[in-house]
């Protein structure tokens, strides 16, 4: 288990992988311990720091990290289109590698800039962070590049980048590699029918491994988005004929003057739906400050929504998804009261947007991201311009089409009692799931009834179980011991799966059912936490829960639900001044920063949960203030991970060999 990370660990080469909730400590200061001077201090320069710490700048090295690059690029000249100075973009994908964006816009500015006039100003955005034309309205009104990193962020990620800019009838081209100019800028004569922008780059073996490549499906729907998102552009596709699949042609013309309108009736086409009409509509001038475009449709399948600001897509949503919720909500609940329909008053948000897909763009001024990959948006303003956007458009929409109105608010409310009625009868069922089960040292439940902030800690044996009994809050933190190491589910039979007592018992706490069965309000609890020991043989434990979990309830881990509790190893006191840490090394660390080799520093090594006393235990691992937890989530393809579960969980040993082998040269330090 020394190298357990591949198979549940970091994002750069494991399936599953933890996202700290909140450290446990302070971080080690760097060195050797023995001395600390100005000779410590590294500056970093140029664009170094992004090649140093790529997470910091794309999110890490993994595939979506690869595809966040294409990103970058394609939104600078996104931005020039939507700004008016652009009406076309090119994309290729060719067969080593490199992929290509050119844009018929303004083109980078290629005269020397007025603060370092060394330099044009095409080299200051390339090579320097925090440079660009988008900190102030003058060149653009809104744009989806505010940090000034993105394109300087691709070209220090990149071993090979190549920039052509057309500007006054004159053709200028630039080389670099690794974040630095190969050539200088140079004129390659007079173009009468070309202007913009061109760069052409290959990711960086060294950030990205030898074997990563851009994705032909991925950079191909990527690419058709950016069209929904902007009438006025016309984006153009092409790769390598090798590279061609049945969804992905050689060549492909975009432009969807219809918008999102046209986008969600492709994503939901041969759905039932509830209503015939897709309500839609824009607001403010297109691409301009404020501007609003939406597109909902409700219908029998599962829901998603879809959000975008500045034509950037917000994966994790953010305050523009709020302003959707709240006017749809409230613009029903007033259609029925207008209407005398009192049922409506049990509505939520979940329950309009619940069975629906809901796209939705924003273009604002200078918006505020939640880190650099730009995936949740922050920007508080956004909430009301999109509430003040739709919610007139809404209101009109229900007034005027009273047959889809009511059809629509009989069915929400329809779902509102049905999710009522499941909570009832999940607090029914949590009082006799208590008496029914039969477990080593038995489930001790939580007080509350209610899933949201209910927490189920797994624990391994009536030992640990009775620690954690004592350190726990009774009222929202229930303690399920189990007695040795649960099946291996990847290696046994689905007839052994559903015999297994231990495994019944614990699905009976859970109370959701398994894989399609599988039914989010009916999970008994908000957070299952695996609380196994901080030795290998609780990582194999660990590693077993973790295999089951994916196996049986993939649909518990994609809700966020599951997560791993990270208890000491050891505690480190002299006098007033107490330290915990998880590991020999972890430890190692804190005597040379914390404790500085002053005095006789007393370490307890903890032989597992049920040696510790109640009160460390709460202290480190189960009180949310001051524990840390690592959510368990997956990060690559869902093919990709259970291949890889099934190989290395699995009941082929010569697969498990092989990949120690593999990895043996990684592993430093080995307890025995």
């Amino acid at each position: 288990m020394a190298d357990n990370n591949d198979l549940f660990g970091t994002t750069s080469v494991a399936p599953l992988a933890p996202a700290v909730e909140k450290p446990l400590s302070k971080p080690p200061v760097s060195g050797n311990g023995e001395s600390y001077s100005a000779a410590d201090i590294e500056v970093l320069e140029g664009l170094e720091p992004v090649r140093r710490r790529p997470g910091m700048y794309i999110g890490g090295t993994d595939t979506n990290a690869l595809h966040h690059l294409f990103a970058e690029v394609i939104d600078n000249s996104m931005d020039e289109a939507i700004a008016g100075h652009a009406t076309r973009i090119e994309v290729h994908l060719d067969s080593e590698g490199y992929l290509t964006v050119t844009d018929n816009g303004r083109g980078i500015p290629v005269d020397s800039h007025p603060k370092l006039p060394h330099l044009s100003a095409l080299e200051v955005i390339m090579t320097t962070l925090h440079a660009g034309g988008k900190f102030d309205s003058k060149a653009y009104e809104t744009s989806g590049g505010l940090h000034g990193v993105g394109v300087s962020v691709v070209n220090a990620l990149s071993d090979d980048l190549v920039v052509e800019v057309a500007r006054e009838q004159t053709l200028y081209r630039q080389t670099y590699s690794r974040g630095k100019a190969t050539s200088t800028l140079e004129p390659m004569g007079r173009v009468n029918n070309r202007r913009g922008t061109t760069i052409k780059f290959h990711p960086d073996p060294q950030i990205f491994g030898p074997s990563a490549k851009f994705l032909p499906d991925r950079a191909f729907r990527m690419t058709r988005a950016k069209a929904y998102l902007f009438g006025g552009v016309e984006i153009r596709w092409s790769c390598d004929e090798g590279l061609a699949s049945d969804d992905v042609p050689t060549k492909a013309v975009f432009h969807f003057p219809g918008g999102l309108r046209d986008f969600i009736a492709r994503r939901i086409e041969g759905k039932t739906r509830i209503i015939d009409d897709v309500f839609s509509g824009r607001a403010g001038k297109p691409g301009g400050h404020g501007a609003v475009e939406w597109a909902v449709s409700w219908y029998i399948g599962d829901s998603f929504t879809s959000s975008y600001c500045n034509t950037v897509p917000t994966q994790d949503g953010g305050t523009h998804e709020a302003g959707l919720r709240t006017a749809l909500l409230r613009g029903l609940k007033n259609y029925a009261e207008m209407t005398g329909n009192k049922r409506a008053s049990v509505l939520t948000s979940e329950d309009v947007l619940g069975h629906c897909g809901a796209m939705l763009s924003v273009f604002i001024r200078e918006p505020e991201f939640v880190g650099q990959t730009k995936d949740k948006l922050a920007s508080g303003e956004a909430t009301r311009i999109v509430d003040n956007a739709i919610r007139d458009a809404f209101d009109h929409w229900l007034t005027t089409s009273p047959n889809q109105a009511n059809k629509l608010l009989d069915w929400t409310i329809e779902r509102a009692e049905d999710r009522l009625r499941r909570r009832k009868e999940k607090e029914i069922d949590r009082k006799s799931a208590t008496r029914k089960l039969r477990l080593p040292g038995k489930l001790a439940d939580c007080s509350q009834s209610a899933a949201q902030g209910a927490e189920l800690f797994i624990v391994e044996g009536d030992s640990a179980g009775g620690s954690a009994k004592q350190a726990r809050n009774r009222t929202s933190q229930a303690v399920l011991p189990l007695r040795g190491k649960i099946l291996n589910v990847a290696g046994a039979s689905r007839d052994k799966v559903a015999a297994n007592q231990t495994i019944s018992d614990l699905l009976q706490a859970l109370g959701c059912g398994t894989r399609d069965r599988y039914r989010e309000e009916d999970l008994r609890y908000d957070k299952i936490i695996i609380m196994t020991d901080a030795d290998v043989d609780g990582a194999h434990i660990a590693t077993l829960l973790m295999t089951f979990f994916y196996q049986e309830l993939p649909a518990l881990i994609d809700g966020g639900h599951l997560y791993l509790a990270l208890p000491p190893l050891y505690r480190l006191s002299q006098g007033a001044k107490t330290a915990y840490a998880m590991d020999d090394r972890h430890k190692d660390q804190l005597m040379q920063t914390e404790f500085n080799g002053r005095g006789k520093v007393d370490v307890t090594r903890f032989k597992g949960l049920g040696e510790m006393p109640h009160a460390h235990l709460k202290e480190t691992t189960m009180n949310p203030k001051s524990r840390t937890l690592l959510q368990v989530r997956v990060v690559q393809d869902k093919a990709d991970t259970t291949d890889t579960v099934d190989r290395l969980m699995g009941n082929k040993p010569e697969a498990r060999f092989e990949f120690i082998s593999n990895k043996a040269a990684f592993v430093t330090d080995v307890d025995v």
